[in-house]
């Protein structure tokens, strides 16, 4: 999950380990009627995205869904759908819808680039996903502009609560203005309405699903409202919607400083030669001196400024994964010599910043979606405490904290109905956690498989956000649980 610098820098990190931000493919296709919907048996006519290279061979459809669920018939809106076809179609299972994160991740286009990945699952599944209310094609939220978020961006989280609180509101209020008709209805409960009504649509008699970070967290509530509807449903990088937003902060806080570390001791210990230091110490304080330097004196790439905030993202963004680590050691070794590219490079993906200089909707749904799911509204001044308290423990990220207040000034209220998940009496549900994951920490994944009542824990001991594609134990366990229904025993490990 890639997430907005005063947002929680971890639910959609999914996104970014697919490489989701890079293509875009036309959505067409036949609506659905009202009179379809309330039927109860939506139809789609699907028809092909477009002409790219990338999105060659998927279909494209879009579903209509009504804004308000309390008002069916009143105001409609689209959500955006993709398709790849199973390719053994006398042996296919039915569709596998997946959501890859965020909240605020396009599912249409993480799939078009990423399907590749689920190969072995797409000969008997036709692969399917979706853009959730508010994100992208689906009445995307926008709040700012371009150059007004690369402002927003690489502003220092600052510690006098009045002027932090000043920043965040002219946030919020942008996001009113330009999407306040919206706001109120792009909660996980809602989503996983549009999940049913896309199920219906799709002609299976139950949900197979597969869910990545805040897909989890959409995939529990789902299990929730329609136990008796879940067909193989497995999520990885497991959120546990019970934390408050001061602990969530923190605990994410607390696992990028881990990945940190354990990214620092590959660097120096594992690699013939460490360009940051000749040992963990060392390299760390290399870092250390680089970002204090920015917060002094601010680097420039071309016409854009590289502030200690903008490195703070980068870092963050390579210590999704440990196959990006080694990037993150040549842009930390350029940056220390003057050249930002590299920083800036993996900052904008962090961001979801498009060449054109635009940014996806991302930094603009993920906020509007964490605080419509809540009423936890602790403000900027307990959100800076907490910042102040772990700043010796994770002297980088502790900043990040300060995300925990946004909340605070959001223009509409929360609800705590996607805090609470229950899937007793569904089939039972694959749950699955990485060890030392910074995004999702481990921990999440026992508590949200006990909090479904039919969760089935299956742990990978490794790095990174995501286990699926990382380990063949964890890939061979998940393709049998959706592709032959095998239930690995509660509780098995990989790595």
């Amino acid at each position: 999950m890639t997430a907005p610098r005063r947002f929680w820098p971890a639910l959609a990190a999914a996104v970014a380990g697919f490489g989701a931000m890079a293509a875009t493919a036309g959505c067409g296709g036949a609506k659905v009627t009202p009179d379809d919907y309330a039927s109860g048996m939506p139809s789609l006519s699907w028809k092909a995205c477009g002409e790219t290279a990338s999105s060659s061979g998927f279909e494209c459809a879009t579903l209509q869904v009504p804004l308000d669920y309390a008002k069916p018939e009143s105001r409609k809106i689209g959500i955006a759908l993709v398709r790849l076809p199973a390719t053994d179609k006398n042996r296919r299972i039915g569709s596998l819808v997946f959501n890859f994160g965020g909240p605020g991740g396009s599912g249409v286009t993480t799939l078009i680039n990423a399907a590749h990945a689920f190969s072995t699952l797409n000969t008997r599944y036709d692969l399917v996903s979706f853009d959730p209310r508010g994100v992208e094609r689906s009445s995307g939220i926008r709040c700012l502009s371009g150059p007004q978020m690369d402002q927003y961006m690489s502003r220092e989280p600052s510690e006098n609560a009045g002027a932090e609180t000043k920043l965040i509101t002219e946030f919020a209020q942008g996001c009113e203005r330009k999407a306040g008709w919206i706001l109120p209805y792009v909660g996980t409960v809602n989503a996983a309405r549009d999940m049913e009504a896309l199920r219906s649509a799709l002609g299976d008699p139950r949900l197979n699903f597969f869910g990545f970070s805040y897909g989890t967290h959409l995939g529990a509530v789902y299990a929730t409202q329609y136990p008796k509807k879940v067909g193989r449903m497995v999520l990885d990088s497991a959120v546990d919607p019970s934390v408050t937003m001061l602990d969530m902060a923190k605990t994410q806080a607390l696992g990028f400083q881990k990945a940190y570390e354990d990214y620092l001791a590959d660097c120096t210990k594992t690699r013939t030669s460490c360009p940051l230091g000749a040992d963990t110490a060392a390299a760390n304080a290399t870092v250390l001196r680089l970002l204090d330097t920015l917060a002094r004196t601010p680097g420039k790439v071309g016409s854009r400024t590289v502030t200690e905030d903008v490195a703070r993202a980068a870092i963050t963004q390579a210590l999704y994964s440990k196959l990006t680590w080694p990037l993150l050691t040549e842009a930390l070794d350029e940056a220390r010599k003057g050249k930002f590219d590299g920083l800036l490079a993996l900052a904008d993906q962090y961001a979801g910043r498009q060449p054109d200089g635009t940014y996806s909707t991302l930094q603009f749904s993920l906020p509007s979606v964490l605080c419509v799911d809540s009423t936890d509204r602790p403000s900027v001044a307990q959100a800076e405490e907490l910042a102040r308290r772990l700043k010796k423990r994770s002297p980088i990220f502790a900043p990040t904290a300060i995300s925990a207040g946004s909340c605070s000034v959001w223009p509409v209220r929360g609800d705590d109905a996607a805090r609470h998940v229950d899937a007793t009496g569904s089939d039972p549900i694959l749950v699955v956690g990485v060890t030392n994951d910074p995004a999702t920490p481990y921990q999440w994944a026992p508590r949200l498989a006990k909090q479904l009542r039919t969760g089935v824990l299956l742990t990978l001991n490794g790095e990174g956000h995501g286990a699926y594609g990382q380990s063949q134990c964890i890939d061979d366990k998940v393709n049998a649980f959706l592709l032959e229904g095998k239930v690995p025993a509660n509780g098995t490990r990989c790595g």
